[in-house]
Order: C-alpha cells, then sequence, then structure tokens
C-alpha cells in the first residue's frame, strides 16, 4: 500500500491487551487503527459515521462473543459489508465452519504470525475497495454520480427493516427542481445537465453522516433517505439543502418562482413496523412534495404517515 495514499481503516476487538497492542504495532504502519476491548464498544465503533474498512475480531471475549458480534454487525444494514476476520485459538474445521456461516470472511489462529496477519488483512482490504468500485459503478447515476434509482430503492428497504427492528425513526426527503423544463427550454440541455450535477453535488454536500444517502431518483427528482432522524432533523436538513443551492444563484429567468435554481420538497417520518412497507414513507413525502409545488413552489413541506 501506498503510504501516501488515504490510510484504510482497521478496528481490532480483543479484551487481551497484550494480543490488541502486538496487532496494533503490526498494522499501524499501513492502516489506519482503532481498537475496542469487548463487543458493545466494536459494535458502537462500527456504526460511527466513520466505519472501520475491516474488523479483526476476537471470538472469546466476556459478555458479548465474537459470533455475536458478528452476527449484529450482519444483520445491519449499514455495516454487513465490513469483513470481518475472526482471531482466535480456536482452529477446529468446525469452528471456522460457524464462523464462515455467520459471516466471517477469514481466520487468523493464535499465536499470531506477522506475516500471516500482514498479508490476510492486506487481501481482504484490496478486495472491499474493488467491491465498493463495482457496487458504486453499478448503482451511481451516470450523469451526476450519486446514487440511482435502483440503489435508492434497495437502500430503503435495508434502512426499513433496520429502523423497524431497532424502532427509530426513519425520515425521507423528496426533492424537486422547480420549472426545470423551463430551464431545459430556455438554456438548453448541456446547461439542464450542468444543473443537474450541479443540485447533486449540493445534496451530497450538504449531506454529514455517512448514513444519509442523497439518490437520483428520476429526470429532476432526487431523494434523501435519513436513518435514525426524526422530522426534526430532516426538516434542519431541508432548509439547508434549499439554502445552499440558492446561494450558488443558478439563473433561471423563467421560474416564474424567482431569478435563479430553487428547489420544492416534501419531509416525511416515521418509525417503521415490520407489518408496514417503505412505499407508506415513499408515497407521503411525495404527496408532501407535490403540495409543496401546488402550494406556489420554492418550500418544504412535511407529512406525517398514517400507520
Amino acid at each position: 500500500m501506498d503510504k501516501t495514499s488515504h490510510k484504510q481503516s482497521v478496528l481490532i476487538v480483543d479484551d487481551e491487551p497484550v494480543n490488541a497492542r502486538i496487532l496494533v504495532e503490526l498494522l499501524c504502519p499501513n492502516y489506519a487503527v482503532r481498537v475496542a476491548v469487548n463487543g458493545v464498544g466494536a459494535l458502537r465503533v462500527a456504526r460511527s459515521e466513520i466505519p472501520p474498512d475491516l474488523i479483526l475480531l476476537d471470538i472469546v471475549m466476556p459478555g458479548m462473543d465474537g459470533y455475536e458480534v458478528c452476527r449484529e454487525l450482519k444483520a445491519d444494514p449499514f455495516t454487513q459489508d465490513i469483513p470481518v476476520i475472526f482471531i482466535t485459538a480456536k482452529d477446529s474445521e468446525q469452528d471456522q465452519i460457524k464462523g464462515f456461516d455467520i459471516g466471517a470472511v477469514d481466520y487468523i489462529t493464535k499465536p499470531f504470525s506477522p506475516v500471516v496477519v500482514e498479508a490476510r488483512v492486506k487481501t481482504h482490504v484490496e478486495l472491499k475497495i474493488k467491491s465498493e468500485l463495482l457496487k458504486n459503478l453499478s448503482f451511481s447515476d451516470g450523469l451526476t454520480g450519486i446514487a440511482n434509482r435502483r440503489r435508492f430503492d434497495e437502500y430503503m428497504a435495508y434502512a426499513w427493516n433496520f429502523s423497524a427492528r431497532e424502532s427509530l425513526p426513519l425520515s425521507l426527503i423528496m426533492i424537486d427542481i422547480d420549472h426545470f423544463k423551463l430551464f431545459n427550454d430556455n438554456y438548453g440541455h448541456l446547461a439542464g445537465d450542468a444543473c443537474l450535477v450541479q443540485v447533486s453535488q449540493t445534496l451530497t454536500n450538504s449531506i454529514k453522516r455517512k448514513t444519509d444517502m442523497a439518490a437520483r431518483y428520476g429526470g429532476e427528482e432526487f431523494g434523501c433517505i435519513l436513518p435514525h432522524t426524526s422530522s426534526d432533523g430532516a426538516l434542519a436538513l431541508a432548509n439547508n439543502l434549499s439554502d445552499n443551492l440558492q446561494s450558488l444563484s443558478i439563473p433561471h429567468v423563467r421560474s416564474g418562482t424567482c431569478g435563479w435554481v430553487t428547489i420544492s420538497q416534501g419531509v416525511a417520518t416515521v418509525v417503521p413496523s415490520k407489518n408496514t412497507r417503505p412505499d407508506t414513507l415513499i408515497k407521503v413525502a411525495d404527496e408532501a412534495l407535490y403540495q409543496a409545488k401546488s402550494e406556489g413552489r420554492n418550500r418544504i413541506i412535511c407529512l406525517a404517515p398514517d400507520i
């Protein structure tokens, strides 16, 4: 790995200070290393706004063992793609099969061989980078580079199921560029494409948390999926989106609303249940967006789903 490039991050989870120190000293030259001493701490780091690229996870720990931690990681849509390598003295075939069935990608047995640790960490970090690149290509909108409709639908399903399981609020902002057809008619389609790119960049730059996602829903319509977000938090972000876009002052002389490009937004928030579907939230956010447009555009309407 080029040491001048951005370092990938590794989380070491081990309740034995000696083992953790050996791994830290071994991996620090090439990786950004964090340490957790138990399963609860591991899940906290993995679900943080800057999750690790790979986890080295001890199996035998007091309280929550490594198998349980791995199950939690793989059941959570926000952490399920983080590769997990078990570090353990258990090296029987049955133990390894159990780990692979849960979702681990590899095993490192104690006592550690530095050559083996470095090789396996390097291999799985590189595989994750390549996997993310391919996934991003298949889930990215060709013009704007942000998530496409396919990714929107997949992530909404993940976020919905996770929020239902954890009884957490899930918010959605549906966004439409005001009078975009008139913008294209007046300035041309190349300028229209450039406008879509600028709006997309504004959305992604306004979102701060890794778990939030902006996507191109279709044409000039966008969606922002906001897990763990209350209606107040979603409304605050919607206001920021509107302010940040208007600060660009993209000319739109035929707008009819004002002299630059603006957006209308529909916001909806719900704590999902297992008996409901994401379509419920999307429908209400769409209704809020329609109301914002019908009331004059360049505004935000919040509605609450009746579930």
